[in-house]
């Protein structure tokens, strides 16, 4: 993305507790390089990254003095206007940071918050993100206004301050009730949806898998559709499906779902869970994983722990390793996967053969023609 006059230009910061590792175990991956990807996708420019380790958290602003000292500095170097921590904040740090370094000062959750806002397309899509944000922003109310919530302490210190705080969470919590009436009305369109789509008696695929997989690449190879698709996390948000013909001529319906995350911020399970809906009504999940990163396993557990989470564990689910053009036949493939290239079409054959018996046997084991719902 070319660097603007409206982007903000961010230093990212992990605070890390030591701990020495166990003989033979790699080191975890470096998140950093996740939030840099996060940060690019919400249109910010990483302009420097600062990982510190820690002996303890301090409970003021997460990082000792000395290392806040560290990043004020650079701040000015570096003409920042925007510090974002891997590390989850608590209301009162985020608020001591941003007068410490003179900034604004966000946490991961929020920039996954600020990513989902602004791809959201779908009315529903938006009335969630919008309700994310909204439950996100009252949890952090009382903190955040600290200064204002304490004129003083004990009996009869009820002030403007505090009268200001409790005008605000009454008018988030009246727009969260109007929100989620709306989405009530939204959801009840969606049934009727899935109930026609039964009826119909085709098949539905589901496309999982961690953010930036390929998963709509490959949808649009299977389908012919034309979904946008970019090399960044979170590229597509809404769920889309379209009709498609297996190798044996019968119709199915593949549905693309939006890319997991680890460490989903919990405003936003919510969203995901009435956004990935529609893996319920599937016979048959097709987990797709990107084979060129080095963070495949994590992944592939960072995905397998969501669907547990929101209920889907026990869907039948085929494997696709995607990016193959990238990785050659030299790429990690585990057992029992299929090895695929969304870009070149290699592999696409075998997989819709798999998916194919996948269905058929999910049929024969007494499914019928219709899903579950």
């Amino acid at each position: 993305m070319p660097e603007s006059r409206d982007s903000e230009r961010a230093l990212l910061v992990w605070a890390y507790r030591k701990r020495r590792p166990a003989p033979g175990i790699l080191p975890p991956p470096d998140p950093l390089e996740e939030l840099k990807s996060l940060v690019k996708a919400a249109g910010g420019i990483v302009a420097g990254t600062h990982a510190q380790a820690l002996s303890s958290e301090n409970p003021a602003t997460l990082i000792g003095s000395g290392t806040v000292e560290k990043l004020k500095e650079t701040v000015g170097e570096k003409e920042v206007n925007l510090v974002v921590f891997q590390n989850r904040l608590r209301p009162n740090q985020q608020a001591a940071l941003e007068k410490e370094l003179g900034v604004k000062v966000l946490d991961r959750r929020e920039v996954i918050l600020d990513i989902f806002a602004r791809r959201a397309r779908s009315r529903e899509g938006k009335l969630q993100v919008e309700l994310a944000q909204l439950s996100f922003r009252m949890g952090r109310l009382i903190g955040g206004r600290r200064d204002l919530s304490r004129l003083g302490g004990g009996i009869g210190t009820r002030g403007p301050g505090e009268k200001k705080l409790e005008e605000d969470r009454r008018r988030i919590r009246t727009h969260i009730r109007q929100i989620e009436r709306e989405l009530s009305t939204v959801r009840r369109t969606r049934a009727l949806h899935y109930r026609r789509r039964r009826e119909v008696g085709f098949p539905v695929v589901a496309l999982v898998g961690y953010t930036n997989a390929g998963k709509s690449t490959l949808f649009n190879r299977i389908t012919g559709s034309d979904v946008f698709v970019a090399d960044q996390l979170f590229a597509t948000l809404d769920p889309t499906a379209r009709r498609f013909s297996l190798p044996g001529g019968g119709p199915a319906i593949l549905v693309d779902t939006v890319g997991f995350i680890h460490d989903l911020p919990d405003e936003l399970r919510e969203a995901f869970l009435a956004t990935l809906e529609g893996i319920g009504e599937a016979d048959l999940l097709v987990h797709v994983v990107d084979g060129s990163t080095g963070m495949m396993e994590e992944n592939l557990s960072s995905v397998d722990g969501i669907l547990s989470d929101l209920g889907f564990s026990g869907k039948p689910t085929l494997l696709a390793v995607n990016k193959s053009d990238l990785t050659g036949e030299e790429g990690r493939c585990p057992t029992g996967s299929i090895r695929t290239s969304a870009v070149t079409g290699s592999g696409i054959s075998k997989l819709l053969k798999e998916v194919e018996g996948g269905l058929w046997r999910h049929r024969s084991a007494g499914n019928g023609s219709t899903r579950r719902g």
